[in-house]
Formats: C-alpha cells, structure tokens, sequence
C-alpha cells in the first residue's frame, strides 16, 4: 500500500507539472500569434490549451476512479476514467472542426505573417511539448486509457509544431502565407482522427458493448468444450473501464455435473479471454423419461 500511494503522488507530480507547462505555453503561443498574424500558431495553442484540460480531466478521473466500491455505487468508480476520455476527444474533435474552419476562412481574408516569430515560438513549443509527453507518458499511458488519451493530444501536438516550424520557413524564405493555412488544417485533421478514435472506444464501454477483438460465438464455442458442459446461453460480455471485463451467463450442465465445472468455466475465461469478473448460473440439463 505504501508503494501505491507513493506511487500515486509521482504520478500526480508528473502530471501536475505537465499541466502547467501546457498553460504557460498556451500563453505563450497566443501571444506569439496574436502578434505574429500566425493561425497555426494560435492553433497549436488551442491544442496545447485542450492538453492541459486533457491532463486535468486525467487526474482527476484517476483519483475519482481510485475510490473504493460502496452500497450505492456497488461497481466502484473506475468508470470515471472512461467519462473523462469521453471529454477529452469530444473537445479535441470539436477543437479540430473549429480550426479547419478559421484556416479556411482565413484563406478567403489572407493577411501578412511574421514567420520568424511563428519559427521560433513553435520551436520552443516542439521542446516543452516533447517534455510534456515524456512526463504524461511515464506517468501511466501504456496502462491507463485515459492517460493515453492525454498523452496522444501531447503528441498530437508535438507534431502540429513541427508542421508550425516547416511553415514558418516556408514563410520566411518564399512568403508563402498558404502554409499558415494548411498547417492549421494539418493539425485539424490529425486532432479529429484521433479524437474520433477514443470517442468511439469510450462511447461503446459506456454503452456495455462487447470489447473490442471479442466474439461471443468464440467464447461460446470454447466454453462447451469443456466437460459437462451441455450448452451456453443469454451471455452479456462488457467493460467496466479500459482493463476490467465482465462476462454474465447461463450454463445448461449435463445431468450429474458438479457445480465445480463453474471454476472451470472461470479459469478458461480468465485464460483464455483475460477476463476475470463473471456471474455465471447453472441449471442441470433433465433427462428424457
């Protein structure tokens, strides 16, 4: 327990940290855009911004998620984590539509850009945004889906910067202010797709879909192969959060089996489908007379 809680307080040092740095660098790129004339600018800062907001919404479904089970919140709070990445994509799928829209609209009213700032200030962000990530990623990203979910906006935008510096230059050395514009789509578009992605994958946890790689046939079919099991029916199988899957069912057993075939049934689930969280009943299939 003492390993958890310190481990705990890293996690949340790293991410705290992580938060402020996306602030200060929102301020920092607005700034920058607001005198540079820059779109892409500005729109890396929005996307620096939703970083922040991305880590926060983070932290704070993990500590809510942390909370044990009570009387009326039987399940626990572990779904908490799959409602904050639900509103982390929304924002980055609703930040990328915004932005396509003011990159196209400023195609229409074009207006000079000083690439030097957009170069240097989008360099400076490359940096903490690679810090950003690194700091997101060992607080948790392999393990946790709603981690994850900051960590890839971190990325996401780390290379939106990049796609800022190449059209600085192209600013600077040919005065070819379209590269504002097409970066800011760039990032748009990569913003969208990987937001859609964890919408997709929160919404179906949510809304208790199968996961993800799962068929309940196979499941089926595997499971009466074992002996004394004559057939299996009103099976539910669901997520809980991003690592704890549920499976619910009914086992007609041959006449005479034990009950213990159920801890056969629980070991091939747990083996075989990683899942270890099931209510299973049985009934005794009867003899024709």
């Amino acid at each position: 327990m003492e390993h958890d809680h310190n481990q705990h307080d890293t996690t949340g040092r790293k991410l705290g940290l992580a938060i402020f740095i996306n602030v200060l660098l929102t301020v920092a790129q607005v700034v920058g855009g607001l005198l540079s004339g820059s779109l892409s600018l500005i729109a890396d800062a929005l996307h620096n911004l939703s970083d922040a907001g991305a880590i926060l919404v983070a932290v704070a479904a993990r500590k809510i998620g942390n909370k044990a089970a009570n009387t009326s919140m039987t399940y626990g709070y572990k779904r908490a984590e799959i409602i904050g990445v639900l509103i982390n994509s929304t924002t980055l799928v609703l930040i990328g539509i915004y932005l396509i829209y003011a990159a196209v609209n400023k195609y229409f009213r074009p207006t000079p850009v000083d690439g030097w700032i957009v170069f240097w200030v989008a360099g400076i962000a490359l940096v903490i945004d690679m810090a950003t990530a690194l700091l997101t990623y060992r607080a948790g990203a392999k393990d946790n889906m709603n981690i994850k979910a900051a960590f890839i906006h971190n990325v996401s935008d780390a290379l939106a910067s990049v796609a800022v510096i190449i059209a600085g230059i192209m600013i600077i050395w040919y005065r070819l202010y379209i590269f504002d514009v097409i970066a800011t789509i760039g990032i748009s578009i990569y913003v969208i797709y990987h937001g859609t992605g964890l919408l997709k994958k929160s919404i179906l946890i949510i809304m208790q879909a199968v996961p993800e790689g799962m068929s309940i046939d196979n499941i089926k079919s595997s499971l009466t192969t074992i002996n004394g099991v004559n057939g299996i029916d009103h099976v539910h199988i669901w997520q809980l959060d991003d690592k704890n899957i549920y499976f619910e069912g009914h086992v007609l057993l041959d006449n005479g089996q034990s009950e213990l075939v159920k801890e056969e049934i629980r070991a091939a689930l747990k083996d075989q489908f990683n899942i270890t969280h099931s209510t299973i009943e049985t009934t005794q299939k009867k003899n024709r007379t």
